[in-house]
């Protein structure tokens, strides 16, 4: 299992994705799952992935191998929109499953999401949330924050605080706080986790970031926030059944 999160705001783009992967406690390593695709002057392009590593080893590898053909189809640098790149991310999506997913099923599943973000050349930057049917949905002003993998635990605080008017900082430090909730709560996910910041109409990556399990930052955020709950916690009210000396609830 894997968790992946895109953030899109007026400031910029985020995306993270933890690199743990597992097959069985016995099998666990780190990979990384968060790639990029950069053509300077034109496309900055994000590919976090989930789900059979196989699979989306496959696609990435696939899409990388079109980049250096001029004319060919599937080739990222070629597309106009963010629109058109996710259908290109889409399709090769489809064609791994048609070459690969009737041998895996036996073994497990085979299909895999992804989280596809960026901007190409003038065109407004974008996130996308790419299903295992190859087919997708955008985040928009209502929803700014796409998520893939085991993204359950995460889902609260992002629910709580997620705004599209974040400052880019402010976003990855809930960010990490999402991630930190998930690696709590589930042994598939762990860090390092990678993260890939982009400023909004600028075409180059303002950072890729590796947080390691030793990161100072990322203890200090996750610790103040622990102290934070725990001092909001003595601050509420007590039930009023106890106060009133009746201990056996409304």
């Amino acid at each position: 299992m894997t968790y992946g999160l895109g953030i899109l705001l007026d400031d910029g783009l985020v995306m993270a994705a933890d690199t743990r992967i597992n097959a069985g406690v016995d099998h666990i390593a780190c990979m990384k799952k968060l790639h990029l695709f950069e053509h300077p002057g034109s496309h900055v392009l994000a590919l976090a992935s989930a789900g059979n590593l196989a699979t989306t080893q496959a696609v990435v590898t696939l899409l990388n191998q079109r980049l250096g053909h001029s004319g060919q189809e599937g080739n990222l640098f070629e597309s106009s929109t963010m629109f058109d790149a996710a259908r290109i991310v889409g399709s090769t999506l489809r064609e791994v499953l048609a070459h690969d997913a009737k041998d895996v099923e036996p073994y497990g599943d085979p299909t895999a999401t992804f989280l596809f973000g960026g901007q190409i050349a003038e065109g407004r930057q974008e996130l996308m949330m790419i299903h295992a049917a190859g087919n997708f949905i955008a985040a928009d002003g209502d929803t700014p924050y796409l998520q893939i993998g085991e993204s359950k635990y995460g889902k609260p605080i992002l629910d709580r605080t997620m705004r599209r008017d974040l400052p880019l900082p402010e976003a990855v430090k809930i960010a990490l706080l999402s991630f930190d909730a998930t690696i709590r709560s589930n042994i598939g996910v762990a860090l390092p986790i990678d993260f890939f910041i982009k400023r909004a109409d600028l075409l180059q990556p303002v950072d890729l970031r590796r947080v390691p399990a030793d990161d100072g930052y990322f203890k200090a955020v996750r610790d103040g926030y622990a102290k934070a709950i725990g001092k909001a916690l003595e601050g509420l009210p007590l039930p009023e059944w106890f106060e009133k000396g009746d201990t056996r609830g409304p």
